[in-house]
Protein backbone atom coordinates (compact mmCIF):
# COMPACT_ATOMS: atom_id res chain seq x y z
CA UNK A 1 0.00 0.00 0.00
CA UNK A 2 1.33 3.20 -0.79
CA UNK A 3 1.87 5.89 1.76
CA UNK A 4 1.36 9.67 1.20
CA UNK A 5 0.90 12.36 3.70
CA UNK A 6 -2.13 14.55 2.39
CA UNK A 7 -4.73 13.03 -0.10
CA UNK A 8 -7.22 15.87 -1.48
CA UNK A 9 -10.14 14.53 -3.19
CA UNK A 10 -11.97 16.90 -5.82
CA UNK A 11 -9.97 18.43 -8.60
CA UNK A 12 -12.53 21.77 -8.70
CA UNK A 13 -11.01 24.83 -8.02
CA UNK A 14 -11.07 24.40 -4.26
CA UNK A 15 -9.56 20.99 -4.00
CA UNK A 16 -7.00 22.29 -6.60
CA UNK A 17 -6.30 25.22 -4.51
CA UNK A 18 -6.37 23.52 -0.70
CA UNK A 19 -3.57 20.99 -2.54
CA UNK A 20 -1.43 23.53 -3.45
CA UNK A 21 -1.35 25.59 -0.22
CA UNK A 22 -0.77 21.88 1.59
CA UNK A 23 2.03 21.52 -1.33
CA UNK A 24 3.30 24.75 -0.44
CA UNK A 25 3.59 24.31 3.48
CA UNK A 26 6.24 21.25 2.32
CA UNK A 27 3.40 18.29 2.14
CA UNK A 28 3.75 15.48 -0.26
CA UNK A 29 0.34 15.76 -1.78
CA UNK A 30 -1.98 13.90 -4.04
CA UNK A 31 -5.20 14.70 -5.49
CA UNK A 32 -7.19 11.73 -6.07
CA UNK A 33 -10.40 13.18 -9.24
CA UNK A 34 -12.41 10.64 -10.33
CA UNK A 35 -13.14 12.72 -13.96
CA UNK A 36 -10.81 12.57 -16.83
CA UNK A 37 -9.75 16.15 -16.29
CA UNK A 38 -9.61 18.75 -13.79
CA UNK A 39 -12.47 21.45 -13.01
CA UNK A 40 -15.25 19.33 -14.83
CA UNK A 41 -18.04 20.32 -12.53
CA UNK A 42 -19.18 23.46 -10.32
CA UNK A 43 -16.05 25.28 -11.24
CA UNK A 44 -16.26 25.53 -14.80
CA UNK A 45 -20.17 25.69 -15.02
CA UNK A 46 -20.88 29.26 -13.24
CA UNK A 47 -20.51 32.96 -14.39
CA UNK A 48 -16.77 33.10 -14.39
CA UNK A 49 -17.23 36.11 -11.39
CA UNK A 50 -14.99 37.34 -9.30
CA UNK A 51 -16.89 38.91 -6.59
CA UNK A 52 -16.90 41.75 -4.45
CA UNK A 53 -17.76 40.16 -1.08
CA UNK A 54 -21.53 41.71 -0.79
CA UNK A 55 -23.97 39.68 -0.28
CA UNK A 56 -23.24 37.65 2.71
CA UNK A 57 -23.87 37.43 6.20
CA UNK A 58 -20.92 39.20 7.69
CA UNK A 59 -18.66 37.55 10.03
CA UNK A 60 -19.60 34.27 8.05
CA UNK A 61 -16.75 32.09 6.53
CA UNK A 62 -18.33 32.85 3.10
CA UNK A 63 -18.00 36.63 3.79
CA UNK A 64 -14.29 36.47 5.05
CA UNK A 65 -13.00 34.34 2.44
CA UNK A 66 -14.67 35.89 -0.15
CA UNK A 67 -13.52 39.42 0.76
CA UNK A 68 -9.60 38.34 1.06
CA UNK A 69 -9.76 35.55 -1.49
CA UNK A 70 -11.08 38.68 -3.93
CA UNK A 71 -8.22 40.23 -3.54
CA UNK A 72 -5.84 37.28 -3.07
CA UNK A 73 -7.46 36.63 -6.53
CA UNK A 74 -6.76 39.56 -8.21
CA UNK A 75 -3.18 39.87 -7.33
CA UNK A 76 -2.76 36.05 -8.03
CA UNK A 77 -4.15 37.13 -11.87
CA UNK A 78 -1.44 39.93 -11.84
CA UNK A 79 1.25 38.20 -10.81
CA UNK A 80 0.74 34.84 -13.17
CA UNK A 81 -0.71 36.55 -16.05
CA UNK A 82 -4.20 35.15 -15.83
CA UNK A 83 -6.90 37.07 -18.31
CA UNK A 84 -9.21 38.78 -15.93
CA UNK A 85 -10.84 42.31 -15.65
CA UNK A 86 -12.22 44.40 -13.17
CA UNK A 87 -15.21 45.55 -14.80
CA UNK A 88 -17.66 46.50 -12.07
CA UNK A 89 -21.35 45.20 -11.72
CA UNK A 90 -24.90 47.22 -11.11
CA UNK A 91 -27.37 45.88 -8.54
CA UNK A 92 -30.70 46.90 -9.86
CA UNK A 93 -33.65 47.77 -8.43
CA UNK A 94 -35.92 48.06 -11.33
CA UNK A 95 -39.34 48.87 -8.93
CA UNK A 96 -39.30 51.19 -5.90
CA UNK A 97 -40.19 48.89 -3.94
CA UNK A 98 -36.79 47.00 -4.29
CA UNK A 99 -35.06 49.88 -3.07
CA UNK A 100 -34.96 48.66 0.20
CA UNK A 101 -33.38 45.59 -1.16
CA UNK A 102 -30.72 47.52 -2.29
CA UNK A 103 -30.60 49.12 1.21
CA UNK A 104 -30.12 45.76 2.59
CA UNK A 105 -27.01 44.77 0.42
CA UNK A 106 -25.21 47.72 1.15
CA UNK A 107 -25.63 46.67 4.56
CA UNK A 108 -23.87 43.84 4.08
CA UNK A 109 -21.42 44.84 1.99
CA UNK A 110 -20.48 47.40 4.78
CA UNK A 111 -20.29 44.99 7.39
CA UNK A 112 -18.04 42.73 5.62
CA UNK A 113 -15.54 45.87 5.21
CA UNK A 114 -16.87 46.44 1.20
CA UNK A 115 -16.65 50.54 1.21
CA UNK A 116 -16.57 51.26 -2.13
CA UNK A 117 -20.15 50.17 -2.89
CA UNK A 118 -22.08 53.55 -4.41
CA UNK A 119 -25.08 54.48 -5.04
CA UNK A 120 -26.26 55.49 -8.55
CA UNK A 121 -29.47 57.20 -9.46
CA UNK A 122 -31.10 56.22 -12.85
CA UNK A 123 -30.28 59.06 -14.54
CA UNK A 124 -26.63 58.25 -13.09
CA UNK A 125 -26.96 54.79 -14.36
CA UNK A 126 -28.09 55.44 -17.84
CA UNK A 127 -25.25 58.12 -18.60
CA UNK A 128 -22.97 54.87 -18.42
CA UNK A 129 -25.11 52.34 -19.56
CA UNK A 130 -28.14 54.24 -21.41
CA UNK A 131 -30.16 50.62 -22.41
CA UNK A 132 -30.31 50.12 -18.51
CA UNK A 133 -33.93 50.49 -17.24
CA UNK A 134 -34.06 51.27 -13.49
CA UNK A 135 -35.09 52.93 -10.54
CA UNK A 136 -31.77 53.14 -8.95
CA UNK A 137 -28.33 51.17 -8.66
CA UNK A 138 -26.30 49.61 -6.07
CA UNK A 139 -22.69 50.16 -8.06
CA UNK A 140 -20.04 47.52 -6.95
CA UNK A 141 -16.47 48.56 -9.03
CA UNK A 142 -14.63 45.45 -6.92
CA UNK A 143 -16.30 42.83 -9.30
CA UNK A 144 -14.45 41.52 -12.30
CA UNK A 145 -14.44 38.22 -14.44
CA UNK A 146 -11.87 35.34 -14.97
CA UNK A 147 -10.85 33.12 -17.39
CA UNK A 148 -11.71 30.15 -14.43
CA UNK A 149 -9.66 27.35 -16.85
CA UNK A 150 -6.66 29.80 -17.04
CA UNK A 151 -6.62 30.07 -13.24
CA UNK A 152 -7.55 26.22 -12.72
CA UNK A 153 -4.38 25.07 -14.62
CA UNK A 154 -2.10 27.73 -12.92
CA UNK A 155 -2.75 26.26 -9.65
CA UNK A 156 -1.99 22.61 -11.00
CA UNK A 157 1.21 23.95 -12.13
CA UNK A 158 1.94 25.52 -8.54
CA UNK A 159 0.99 22.07 -7.10
CA UNK A 160 2.94 20.14 -9.36
CA UNK A 161 6.09 22.69 -9.02
CA UNK A 162 6.09 21.68 -5.29
CA UNK A 163 6.03 18.12 -5.99
CA UNK A 164 2.14 17.48 -5.27
CA UNK A 165 1.03 15.27 -8.04
CA UNK A 166 -3.07 14.39 -9.04
CA UNK A 167 -4.58 11.00 -10.58
CA UNK A 168 -7.60 11.17 -12.94
CA UNK A 169 -10.31 8.73 -13.24
CA UNK A 170 -9.73 7.51 -9.33
CA UNK A 171 -12.71 7.66 -8.04
CA UNK A 172 -12.95 7.52 -3.86
CA UNK A 173 -15.47 4.30 -3.05
CA UNK A 174 -14.19 3.66 0.54
CA UNK A 175 -12.29 5.48 3.50
CA UNK A 176 -11.41 3.17 6.55
CA UNK A 177 -9.51 5.17 9.45
CA UNK A 178 -7.16 3.66 11.36
CA UNK A 179 -4.14 4.07 13.99
CA UNK A 180 -1.73 4.42 11.24
CA UNK A 181 -3.99 6.74 8.61
CA UNK A 182 -6.77 6.84 6.59
CA UNK A 183 -7.10 3.67 4.30
CA UNK A 184 -8.19 4.78 0.28
CA UNK A 185 -10.16 2.58 -1.55
CA UNK A 186 -10.74 3.28 -5.26
CA UNK A 187 -13.32 1.92 -8.08
CA UNK A 188 -12.01 -1.26 -9.95
CA UNK A 189 -9.21 -2.47 -6.83
CA UNK A 190 -10.46 -5.17 -4.81
CA UNK A 191 -8.51 -3.46 -2.06
CA UNK A 192 -7.15 -0.03 -0.43
CA UNK A 193 -4.02 0.84 -2.62
CA UNK A 194 -3.54 4.31 -0.44
CA UNK A 195 -3.01 5.38 3.27
CA UNK A 196 -2.75 9.09 3.89
CA UNK A 197 -1.94 10.75 7.25
CA UNK A 198 -4.91 13.40 6.24
CA UNK A 199 -7.89 13.48 3.60
CA UNK A 200 -9.35 16.79 2.23
CA UNK A 201 -12.75 15.87 1.19
CA UNK A 202 -13.00 18.81 -1.68
CA UNK A 203 -15.43 16.53 -4.01
CA UNK A 204 -18.25 19.27 -4.49
CA UNK A 205 -20.93 18.00 -5.53
CA UNK A 206 -20.40 14.53 -4.43
CA UNK A 207 -18.52 15.52 -1.00
CA UNK A 208 -21.57 14.30 1.05
CA UNK A 209 -21.60 10.86 -0.62
CA UNK A 210 -17.71 10.98 0.26
CA UNK A 211 -18.35 11.63 3.93
CA UNK A 212 -21.09 8.76 3.77
CA UNK A 213 -18.02 6.44 2.16
CA UNK A 214 -15.99 6.63 5.55
CA UNK A 215 -16.58 4.29 7.95
CA UNK A 216 -17.54 4.76 11.31
CA UNK A 217 -18.15 8.44 10.01
CA UNK A 218 -21.09 9.62 12.14
CA UNK A 219 -24.14 10.85 10.20
CA UNK A 220 -25.69 13.14 11.62
CA UNK A 221 -22.14 15.53 11.05
CA UNK A 222 -22.90 15.13 6.93
CA UNK A 223 -25.04 17.79 6.30
CA UNK A 224 -28.37 17.63 3.90
CA UNK A 225 -27.27 18.77 0.24
CA UNK A 226 -29.88 20.28 -2.48
CA UNK A 227 -29.01 20.39 -6.16
CA UNK A 228 -29.68 24.40 -7.47
CA UNK A 229 -29.36 23.59 -11.08
CA UNK A 230 -28.64 26.91 -12.89
CA UNK A 231 -29.24 27.26 -17.02
CA UNK A 232 -27.66 29.74 -18.83
CA UNK A 233 -28.67 31.42 -22.22
CA UNK A 234 -26.18 33.30 -24.25
CA UNK A 235 -27.02 36.66 -26.45
CA UNK A 236 -26.88 36.37 -30.08
CA UNK A 237 -25.63 40.12 -30.74
CA UNK A 238 -23.38 42.82 -29.24
CA UNK A 239 -23.02 43.81 -25.68
CA UNK A 240 -25.63 45.95 -24.43
CA UNK A 241 -23.88 46.88 -21.08
CA UNK A 242 -19.92 47.32 -20.40
CA UNK A 243 -21.21 46.47 -16.12
CA UNK A 244 -22.12 43.04 -15.27
CA UNK A 245 -26.06 43.66 -14.62
CA UNK A 246 -27.49 42.22 -11.40
CA UNK A 247 -31.07 42.29 -10.31
CA UNK A 248 -31.98 42.19 -7.12
CA UNK A 249 -31.22 38.28 -5.78
CA UNK A 250 -34.24 35.80 -4.93
CA UNK A 251 -34.67 32.57 -3.53
CA UNK A 252 -31.26 29.89 -3.99
CA UNK A 253 -29.45 32.81 -6.09
CA UNK A 254 -28.53 35.98 -7.36
CA UNK A 255 -31.08 36.34 -9.91
CA UNK A 256 -30.49 35.97 -13.92
CA UNK A 257 -28.28 38.46 -14.34
CA UNK A 258 -26.09 39.43 -17.38
CA UNK A 259 -22.26 38.54 -17.60
CA UNK A 260 -19.31 38.74 -20.02
CA UNK A 261 -16.62 36.94 -20.65
CA UNK A 262 -12.80 38.45 -21.60
CA UNK A 263 -13.91 37.95 -25.25
CA UNK A 264 -17.18 40.24 -25.20
CA UNK A 265 -19.19 37.40 -25.11
CA UNK A 266 -22.93 37.88 -23.63
CA UNK A 267 -24.29 35.11 -21.49
CA UNK A 268 -27.62 35.32 -19.01
CA UNK A 269 -28.47 33.17 -15.56
CA UNK A 270 -28.20 31.27 -13.91
CA UNK A 271 -31.83 30.78 -13.17
CA UNK A 272 -32.57 28.13 -9.73
CA UNK A 273 -33.99 24.90 -10.52
CA UNK A 274 -34.32 22.51 -7.67
CA UNK A 275 -33.25 18.86 -9.39
CA UNK A 276 -32.50 15.60 -7.35
CA UNK A 277 -29.58 14.46 -9.69
CA UNK A 278 -26.99 16.29 -11.47
CA UNK A 279 -27.68 17.57 -15.10
CA UNK A 280 -26.24 19.73 -17.57
CA UNK A 281 -28.82 19.91 -20.62
CA UNK A 282 -30.52 22.87 -21.20
CA UNK A 283 -34.08 23.45 -21.75
CA UNK A 284 -34.57 25.54 -24.27
CA UNK A 285 -38.40 26.25 -22.81
CA UNK A 286 -36.68 27.65 -20.18
CA UNK A 287 -36.12 31.23 -22.38
CA UNK A 288 -39.43 32.21 -21.89
CA UNK A 289 -38.86 32.92 -18.00
CA UNK A 290 -35.12 34.41 -18.92
CA UNK A 291 -37.13 36.94 -21.45
CA UNK A 292 -39.39 38.05 -18.67
CA UNK A 293 -36.70 38.47 -16.50
CA UNK A 294 -33.90 40.09 -18.15
CA UNK A 295 -36.82 42.95 -20.05
CA UNK A 296 -37.26 44.00 -16.68
CA UNK A 297 -33.71 45.29 -16.80
CA UNK A 298 -33.08 45.65 -20.55
CA UNK A 299 -36.68 46.23 -21.90
CA UNK A 300 -35.12 46.16 -25.67
CA UNK A 301 -34.31 42.08 -25.66
CA UNK A 302 -36.19 40.64 -28.73
CA UNK A 303 -37.51 37.92 -29.49
CA UNK A 304 -35.33 35.11 -31.02
CA UNK A 305 -32.02 36.78 -29.28
CA UNK A 306 -31.24 34.07 -26.65
CA UNK A 307 -30.19 30.58 -27.32
CA UNK A 308 -29.35 27.99 -24.74
CA UNK A 309 -25.89 28.11 -23.42
CA UNK A 310 -24.81 25.44 -20.63
CA UNK A 311 -25.71 24.81 -17.05
CA UNK A 312 -24.35 24.42 -14.32
CA UNK A 313 -25.52 22.58 -10.24
CA UNK A 314 -24.60 24.10 -7.06
CA UNK A 315 -24.82 21.95 -3.53
CA UNK A 316 -26.80 23.77 -1.16
CA UNK A 317 -26.89 23.47 2.45
CA UNK A 318 -29.96 24.18 4.92
CA UNK A 319 -29.96 27.97 6.05
CA UNK A 320 -31.63 30.51 6.79
CA UNK A 321 -33.10 30.89 3.12
CA UNK A 322 -31.94 28.90 0.66
CA UNK A 323 -29.22 31.46 0.04
CA UNK A 324 -27.92 31.80 3.39
CA UNK A 325 -26.08 28.53 4.49
CA UNK A 326 -22.45 29.24 4.60
CA UNK A 327 -19.60 26.92 3.65
CA UNK A 328 -18.99 24.09 5.80
CA UNK A 329 -15.50 23.01 6.60
CA UNK A 330 -15.67 20.42 9.33
CA UNK A 331 -12.86 19.01 10.91
CA UNK A 332 -11.94 16.32 13.42
CA UNK A 333 -12.84 18.43 16.39
CA UNK A 334 -16.26 18.83 14.68
CA UNK A 335 -17.15 14.93 14.20
CA UNK A 336 -14.24 12.92 15.91
CA UNK A 337 -12.97 10.86 13.20
CA UNK A 338 -9.17 11.33 12.76
CA UNK A 339 -7.66 12.91 9.86
CA UNK A 340 -10.49 13.88 7.79
CA UNK A 341 -11.34 17.54 6.58
CA UNK A 342 -14.75 17.96 4.98
CA UNK A 343 -15.97 20.48 2.85
CA UNK A 344 -19.42 20.57 2.02
CA UNK A 345 -21.24 23.34 0.78
CA UNK A 346 -19.27 24.96 -1.25
CA UNK A 347 -20.65 27.20 -4.53
CA UNK A 348 -20.74 30.31 -5.35
CA UNK A 349 -18.50 32.67 -4.39
CA UNK A 350 -16.37 29.33 -4.34
CA UNK A 351 -14.27 30.60 -6.95
CA UNK A 352 -13.42 33.92 -5.41
CA UNK A 353 -12.94 32.58 -1.81
CA UNK A 354 -10.74 29.82 -3.45
CA UNK A 355 -7.08 31.25 -2.17
CA UNK A 356 -8.12 32.10 0.91
CA UNK A 357 -10.24 28.86 2.18
CA UNK A 358 -7.71 27.09 0.91
CA UNK A 359 -4.77 28.58 3.23
CA UNK A 360 -7.48 28.27 6.04
CA UNK A 361 -7.86 24.89 5.24
CA UNK A 362 -3.96 24.69 5.20
CA UNK A 363 -4.35 26.20 8.85
CA UNK A 364 -6.31 23.66 10.02
CA UNK A 365 -4.59 20.84 8.58
CA UNK A 366 -1.49 22.07 10.77
CA UNK A 367 -3.80 22.08 13.68
CA UNK A 368 -3.74 18.39 12.92
CA UNK A 369 -0.16 17.59 12.80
Amino acid sequence: MNEVDCIVIGAGVIGLAAARALARDGRAVLILERERHFGMHTSSRNSEVIHAGIHYRPGSLKARTCVSGRDLLYRYCTERGIAHRRCGKYIVATAEEQLPLLHAIESLARGNGVFDVEWLSAEQARRSEPALCCEAVLCSPSTGIIDSHAYMLSLLADLEAHGGQIAYGAAVTRLRPTSSGVEISIESEPRPVLRAQIVVNCAGLEAHKVAASIDGFPRGQIPSVRYAKGSYFALLGSAPFGHLIYPVPEPGGLGIHMTLDLAGQVRFGPDVEWVEEVDYAVDAARAEKFYGAIRRYWPQLADGQLSPAYAGVRPKLPGLGEAAADFCVSTPTDHGVAGIVNLFGVESPGLTASLALADHVASLVGALT
